[in-house]
C-alpha cells in the first residue's frame, strides 16, 4: 500500500510503498477513499521540515534545554546521535480520512456497532489502508458522501472549541480566523442561534464565510478589529471568542480579550502566542480555556486504544461522540462543507498540494484513491538472496532502541538484515531502506515461517515478548529479546516448558536476554579488577521521570520500570559477583506505595555471600549522572561514573580509565551474531537470565508483602 509522509530532518514529503497495516483487537482495518488535506497543522509540519537546525531549535525551546541536559550527562557524541535518530523518524501526514472496513479485529463488545463493507471517517492517516481503534472512527450516514464526510475528524475539532465556549441563543460570538476548522466552527455557532462575527486576512475565506450567512471582515482593508466589534455590540463586547488562528505574537490573545464583554469567554484552538496581559482579563473576569482536539478520550489510551467508552450520562460528548454529531449535522443540512472543497487530486499527484503549500490560497484539499490496493503485509525493499544458518535476523519492533540503537550496531557486524516488522508499517519501512533490509513486513508470524530466518529479534512492547519468544523459539528460531523476557511468574514457566523442550533438540535454538550492561568495556574491566570473592556493589540510577500515563507504568504492558528496566542492573549486579540471587526485599519512596513503582530500592542476597543495593529513582535532576556503580571489595574500590569514567582505590597500577560512553551494545551484539554463525555457548546462561527475572518479579513480590523473598532456582 502507499502513504504520504514526512521526514523531518530534510523537509521532504514522499509517498512511500509499505505494508498494509496489522490489525488487531479493537480495531477496524479501513480501505481509504477519500482523506482530507489540513493546510494548517500539515503545513506548520513542512514547514518545520524544512526549517535548518538554528530554526527548529528556536521553535522548540524546551527540546533544546533537554537537549543540553543531556550533553552535560551523557556527551555530546551520543545526544547528537539521539538528537539525528529523532528527526529521522517519519511521521505520518494526515488525520481526516475515509474509507471501507475491510476487516474487523476482535469479537463481540471489543468492536460493537463496526462491521466489514461499513462506511466510516476517522483519524487515519494519508495511507491506502489504516488501522483505528474502534473508539477513533464513526459509521457514515447514508446519505452523507465521501468528499463530505471526510471533513468529520477536523470538524470535531471545531466543534469541541464550541462546546468549550457553551454559547448561549442570541449571543454574539467572534472567530479570530476563517480556515477550515473556523468556517466550520462558525456554521455549527450560527445553527445554535448565535450570531457570528469573522476575522480573516484572506479573501477568498472572507468572501466564503459571508455567503454562509456570517459577518466576515479582511482587517487587511484597514478594520480596527476591537472597535469593529464594540460598533457591532453597542459598545457591549463580545460574549465569547475563538481564536481558530496560527500566529507566533501576542497581539491576537490581546485583542480577544479587549473585543470581549465583561466576564467574556474565550476558547483557543488555534496556536498562538500566548503572554497575557493580566489587567486585559483582571478588570474583565474573563475565562481563558484551551481545547483539546477532537474532544474528551483525546491522549487518553484507556479510552483510544483500549476501547473503554466514558459513560454517556458523564460525559455526554465523547470524540467520537462529537464524530457522530458532526456527520449528523452534515447529513440534516446544518453543516455545509460543500463550499469548502477547493480542489480533489488524486493520491499519485499529491505533491501538487505540497509543494507549495506555504502559498497556497486552499481551504479543503481531498486526495482521491483508487480501488485496487495491495493488502500485502511483506514488502520487498530489496532484492538479495540469504544462507541459512549464516545468521538470518528478523527483527520484531521499528522503535526507538531498534532505529537508534540496534541497527548501528548490527551495521557494522556484516548482519544478514532479511526482515524488520512493526504493526503499522511505516517505521518498519522507513528503517528497512535506511538499514538496508531485504523486507518490510506487519505480520512477525510470516516472518516465523520463512526458514531461511535463524535469529528472531524481538524489540516490542514488553507485553508483547513472552508470547513472540514462545512462538519463535517453537518456530525453531533463536531468540534475541530485549529485556525483560517476560512480565510474570506465569509468563516465565510456560517460557521455560518451552525452552527446555526445544533446546534439548540437536541445533536447538538459543535464547538471549538484552542485558548488554554486562558486555560493556568497563563492566569486563571491573570484573577483570574484582577478582574472586564476595563484594558490595551500590547500583543508583537516575533513570528519570516518564509520564503517569506512559505504557511503561501499565503493568499489563510494560510491567513497570523495576520489571521492564531495573532487571538490567540486577542481571550487572549479578555478572559483577559470579553469583546468583537467592533473596531479594524491596522498599519504595511513599507512605503507600504502588506497584508500578520507579523510587526505590533493592537490596539482593548473592549465594556465595554478595550483597548488592540498586538504587532506582525518578525524582533525581537530568543534570545528574544518570547510572552510578560503586564496588568494594577486599580493601579495593571501584567507581564508574555514567559510563565515561572508572575510577579505582586501592589498586597497584590502577587509578583512572576514561573512554566514549559505551553501554554494551555493540559488543552484545557483535558476540550474539559470532555465536549465530559458528555455534557455541550462549552468550548469558539460561539459568542466569532467568534468576534475574525471577528476581525482579521477587521485588515486586517484596514490595507488596513487607518481607524478604527467595528466589527459586
Amino acid at each position: 500500500m502507499k502513504q504520504i509522509i514526512q521526514n523531518l530532518k530534510t523537509g521532504e514529503t514522499t509517498l512511500e510503498e509499505l505494508p498494509a497495516p496489522q490489525i488487531k483487537a479493537g480495531y477496524v482495518q479501513i480501505q481509504t477513499s477519500r482523506s482530507l488535506v489540513s493546510l494548517g497543522t500539515e503545513r506548520m509540519l513542512v514547514e518545520f521540515g524544512h526549517a535548518n537546525l538554528i530554526q527548529k531549535a528556536r521553535q522548540q525551546p524546551d527540546k533544546v534545554r533537554m537537549v543540553l541536559d543531556k550533553i552535560r550527562s551523557d556527551g555530546l557524541l551520543p545526544t547528537l546521535e539521539a538528537v539525528f535518530n529523532k528527526l529521522g523518524q517519519p511521521l505520518p501526514l494526515g488525520y481526516c480520512n475515509v474509507g471501507e472496513i475491510i476487516a474487523v479485529g476482535g469479537q463481540g463488545s471489543e468492536v460493537s456497532g463496526l462491521k466489514i463493507s461499513d462506511r466510516v471517517a476517522s483519524n487515519g492517516p494519508h495511507a491506502e489502508i489504516v488501522c483505528v481503534p474502534k473508539n477513533l472512527c464513526a459509521k457514515i450516514p447514508a446519505g452523507v458522501s465521501d468528499d463530505a464526510a471526510t471533513f468529520t475528524v477536523i470538524g470535531a475539532i471545531g466543534l469541541q472549541g464550541v462546546r468549550l465556549l457553551k454559547p448561549a441563543f442570541g449571543e454574539t460570538i467572534v472567530i479570530i480566523g476563517l480556515g477550515l476548522i473556523g468556517l466550520i466552527a462558525a456554521q455549527i455557532l450560527r445553527a445554535n442561534g448565535c450570531r457570528v462575527i469573522g476575522f480573516d486576512y484572506d479573501q477568498t475565506k472572507v468572501d466564503i464565510a459571508c455567503k454562509l450567512g456570517i459577518i466576515a471582515v479582511n482587517p487587511a482593508g484597514g478594520t480596527d478589529q476591537v472597535k469593529f466589534v464594540e460598533e457591532q455590540t453597542s459598545g457591549i463586547g463580545a460574549d465569547a471568542v475563538l481564536i481558530t488562528a496560527s500566529a507566533k505574537s501576542n497581539e491576537i490573545i490581546s485583542q480577544s480579550a479587549r473585543m470581549s464583554r465583561k466576564r467574556g469567554r474565550i476558547v483557543l484552538v488555534g496556536v498562538v502566542g500566548l503572554d497575557i496581559s493580566r489587567a486585559e482579563f483582571y478588570e474583565k473576569e474573563l475565562s481563558f480555556q484551551v481545547s483539546c482536539s477532537y474532544g474528551p478520550g483525546r491522549y487518553d489510551d484507556n479510552y483510544e486504544q483500549k476501547g473503554q467508552d466514558y459513560p454517556i450520562a458523564f460525559v455526554r460528548w465523547t470524540e467520537k461522540r462529537n464524530f457522530e454529531a458532526i456527520l449528523s449535522a452534515i447529513e440534516s443540512g446544518q453543516l455545509d462543507v460543500e463550499p469548502l472543497i477547493t480542489e480533489r487530486v488524486p493520491l499519485a499527484e499529491y505533491s501538487r498540494i505540497y509543494e507549495n503549500m506555504s502559498g497556497s490560497s486552499s481551504i479543503a484539499s481531498l486526495l482521491v484513491y483508487e480501488d485496487n490496493v495491495d493488502t500485502s503485509s511483506i514488502v520487498t525493499v530489496t532484492e538479495r538472496s540469504f544462507t541459512k544458518g549464516k545468521g538470518v535476523i528478523g527483527i520484531v519492533g521499528a522503535g526507538n532502541f531498534t532505529g537508534a540503537t540496534l541497527l548501528p550496531a548490527l551495521k557494522s557486524l556484516d548482519a544478514q538484515l532479511k526482515y524488520i516488522v512493526s504493526a503499522g508499517g511505516l517505521s518498519a519501512g522507513t528503517l528497512a531502506r535506511r538499514a538496508g533490509f531485504a523486507c518490510a513486513a506487519t505480520d512477525y508470524r510470516q516472518v516465523l515461517k520463512d526458514d531461511e530466518v535463524d535469529l528472531m529479534m524481538i524489540t516490542t512492547r514488553h507485553d508483547l515478548h513472552a508470547s513472540m519468544v514462545i512462538e519463535s523459539l517453537e518456530a525453531g528460531k533463536s531468540v534475541f529479546v530485549e529485556k525483560p523476557l517476560c512480565l510474570n511468574q506465569e509468563e516465565l514457566i510456560r517460557i521455560d516448558e518451552v525452552y527446555k523442550r526445544v533446546s534439548a533438540k540437536p541445533d536447538g535454538p538459543v535464547l538471549t536476554v538484552g542485558f548488554n550492561r554486562r558486555f560493556a568495556p568497563f563492566a569486563r574491566k571491573m570484573k577483570t579488577l574484582i577478582g574472586m570473592g564476595a563484594v558490595n556493589i551500590v547500583a543508583t540510577m537516575n533513570a528519570g521521570e516518564i509520564p503517569a500515563g506512559s505504557w511503561v507504568h501499565d503493568l499489563a504492558v510494560g510491567g513497570g520500570r523495576i520489571v521492564g528496566e531495573a532487571c538490567h542492573f540486577i542481571d550487572l549486579c549479578s555478572y559483577l559477583t559470579g553469583s546468583r540471587v537467592v533473596a531479594v526485599c524491596m522498599n519504595a519512596m511513599g507512605t503507600s506505595p504502588a506497584e508500578n513503582t520507579d523510587n526505590a530500592s533493592i537490596l539482593l542476597r548473592y549465594e556465595n555471600g554478595s550483597n548488592a543495593v540498586i538504587n532506582y529513582f525518578a525524582n533525581g535532576n537530568k543534570a545528574y549522572s544518570k547510572e552510578r556503580i560503586e564496588v568494594h571489595s577486599q580493601g579495593h574500590s571501584l567507581v564508574l561514573d555514567n559510563w565515561r569514567i572508572l575510577r579505582g582505590f586501592g589498586f597497584k597500577g590502577f587509578s583512572r580509565l576514561k573512554k566514549k560512553q559505551d553501554k554494551g551494545h555493540s559488543d552484545q551484539f557483535r558476540l550474539l551474531i559470532e555465536r549465530l554463525k559458528n555455534g557455541g555457548e550462549p552468550l548469558i546462561s539460561y539459568e542466569e537470565i532467568t534468576n534475574t527475572t525471577s528476581a525482579s518479579f521477587a521485588a515486586i513480590e517484596s514490595l507488596r508483602e513487607g518481607r524478604w523473598v527467595e528466589v527459586e532456582n
